[in-house]
């Protein structure tokens, strides 16, 4: 028995909403994407309608004076290890985390600048 497209879309309906940024999150590793490029195709495509943006990326372009306090606030906002936290700090600029919500944006972005990162949300 195959799984419908149907049925994807009810599991998905039963998820909170933390469920479904991390299915996201597994879904963009695992085939190598990203969402936030896939909603700006779509968005140009549909004749580039006017929306209220409510997925945002929120990208570190540089990580300071103090990385080891960045990488610090890295790991508990994303959850990485010390080894994956400190290459993307010295990735800079890049995106640390992509598709959520303002508030979480906003947070994270609060989170980033307390420890001397610059950060920027789009």
């Amino acid at each position: 028995m195959s799984i419908t497209k149907d049925d994807i879309l009810n599991a998905v309906a039963e998820m909170s909403v933390m469920q479904v940024v991390e299915l996201i999150e597994s879904m963009e590793e695992k085939f190598g994407v990203s969402a936030a490029a896939a909603v700006v195709a779509g968005g140009a495509a549909d004749g580039g309608a006017a929306e209220e943006q409510t997925e945002f990326d929120v990208m570190m372009t540089s990580f300071g004076e103090n990385k080891v306090k960045v990488i610090k606030a890295l790991r508990s906002a994303t959850g990485l290890g010390l080894k994956e936290a400190k290459a993307l700090a010295e990735a800079s600029p890049v995106a640390v985390k992509e598709a959520i919500s303002k508030e979480e944006a906003e947070s994270l972005k609060t989170l980033l600048e307390e420890a001397g990162a610059s950060v920027e949300i789009k």
